[in-house]
């Protein structure tokens, strides 16, 4: 594949560039050449308001915006905050996506979430599935607000030939990740269970649901780099699946991570909390074909990676 996109040209906008991905994302596209990285924070650019958007574009006069930022939480954020993360999340994509294609933007990077998914999709997930059935109930808010993303660039090439891209990353997980209990995704909700418990001497811990879901995690550093190639390479408005092509189930998870902290104790399974979507798993090989993604991080090294990486930075 040849690659007509030189970074070092480039002023890139990057939502949520101060985030769990964002981070790595920016330092991932410092190591490819680019200099020009507009980062709009929360506290200056609130961008479900229409006015913050259009100075956002007026102070960073990107020629790419990379939409990462997003309202997301786990399942229990999900059910208590669903209205806030439909409504945050679709005004501010779809208002953020008008007014790029009014500004003149030369590319436009949605990301998406596997939550867009049906409930009942074939596993591994192929990108032809999105429309078979509604998502899982308990984020189907969430992701179907991200969904309208891909019906929106889909839309906005055929009309006005704008170039933007629809990216469908799973579960991320890796180095300064979320830990807050309240909001936090399962991977680090585990570890920071497992950590503590260990250190506190605990017997148990209770884990949500009953361990039978399966899912699909992809290393951070693995994701930005994906991201990063589709902005270099993908020009077609088609949804792409970003994943790591590894499925496990929560019972194997929390076992794996308790024995990777160190904790001896029981695992309680609180059956009365739900499951989510039965299983989770993409078919990748789209992003291969397209782009030439695939992932590379082994799940237990990146496990360790991030455990480490919570003891260290607790505080």
């Amino acid at each position: 594949m040849t690659n007509f996109f030189d970074w070092t040209a480039k002023r890139i906008c990057v939502t949520g560039g101060d985030g769990f991905l964002g981070t790595h994302l920016v330092e991932t596209l410092r190591r490819l050449g680019a200099r020009e990285i507009f980062i709009p924070t929360i506290d200056e650019y609130d961008l479900v308001d229409l006015d913050a958007i259009k100075r956002m574009l007026k102070d960073s006069d990107p020629d790419v915006i990379i939409h990462l930022a997003a309202h997301v939480g786990g399942i229990g954020a999900n059910r208590e905050h669903p209205a806030e993360f439909f409504y945050d999340n679709l005004m501010m994509g779809v208002q953020l996506i008008h007014q790029a294609y009014q500004f003149g933007l030369e590319k436009f990077v949605a990301i998406g979430t596997v939550c867009a998914y049906p409930k009942f999709t074939p596993v591994p997930f192929k990108e032809e599935d999105l429309w078979i059935g509604y998502p899982e109930e308990t984020n189907a808010p969430y992701g179907l607000a991200k969904k309208m993303l891909l019906v929106q660039s889909q839309a906005y090439r055929e009309q006005y030939g704008f170039n933007s891209i629809f990216l469908l990353p799973v579960n991320l997980y890796g180095p300064g990740d979320n830990f807050d209990p309240r909001s936090s995704h399962v991977i680090p909700a585990l570890i920071r269970k497992c950590v503590q418990a260990q250190e506190s001497g605990a017997d148990h811990i209770i884990v949500w649901g009953d361990g039978s879901p399966t899912r699909e995690f992809i290393y951070v550093e693995d994701a930005a780099r994906g991201i990063a190639l589709a902005t270099e390479r993908f020009n077609e408005s088609e949804p792409v699946n970003i994943g790591s092509g590894f499925e496990i189930s929560i019972k194997d998870l929390v076992e794996k991570i308790a024995r990777m902290t160190g904790f001896e104790g029981e695992l309680m399974w609180d059956t009365s909390k739900p499951n989510g979507q039965p299983r989770r798993a993409l078919d990748t090989t789209k992003a291969r074909e397209k782009f030439g993604f695939s992932a590379q991080t082994d799940f237990d090294q990146g496990l360790k990676r991030t455990i480490d990486w919570f003891r260290e930075n607790r505080s």
